[in-house]
């Protein structure tokens, strides 16, 4: 239980890769958030944490071992939003910006396939937004994943 198979700084390495690997991987896959993960995206993200935690803890099934790898992904996640709220270029790099999808009521179909949104996300946005197609001034995929719809003043 106590007994560890390997020095604790491997765990600190190995944690450190998976985190960011796997932070590359997310980064890369999209602008969707926790809330708005289909059933698909969610048996993604459990198969993926089943995929690397033997790379996380390298066969060790010890007690210590295991805890330095999670101290390790908190440490590094705690890192990441310190260096986040300081520094707009890093902030930028980790969590993206905001894309502009849309203009006077049209949708620009290629920024809106290459954020792979489907219609019904465009519809569900408008609908929220209480805002008609033909009353939109501009329309955002923000860095959160979230649809923002600024109207025309009318």
């Amino acid at each position: 239980m106590f007994d560890m198979n390997l020095p604790w700084w491997e765990f600190v390495v190995r944690g450190l890769a998976v985190y960011i690997l796997l932070l590359i991987m997310v980064r890369l896959s999209g602008h969707r958030t926790v809330g708005q993960f289909t059933p698909f995206d969610l048996l993604v993200v459990m198969l993926l944490s089943e995929a690397v935690s033997n790379s996380l803890n390298g066969g060790d099934e010890s007690l210590v071992g295991g805890l330095i790898a999670a101290a390790t992904l908190v440490a590094i996640n705690s890192l990441v939003a310190f260096s986040s709220a300081r520094s707009a270029g890093f902030e930028k790099l980790v969590d993206g910006s905001a894309v502009l999808i849309g203009r006077d009521g049209q949708f620009f179909d290629k920024v809106v396939r290459k954020c792979r949104l489907s219609e019904s996300d465009l519809d569900e946005a408008l609908r929220t937004h209480d805002c008609p197609r033909a009353e939109m001034k501009c329309a955002f995929l923000e860095a959160d994943g979230e649809i923002s719809i600024l109207r025309n003043p009318q």
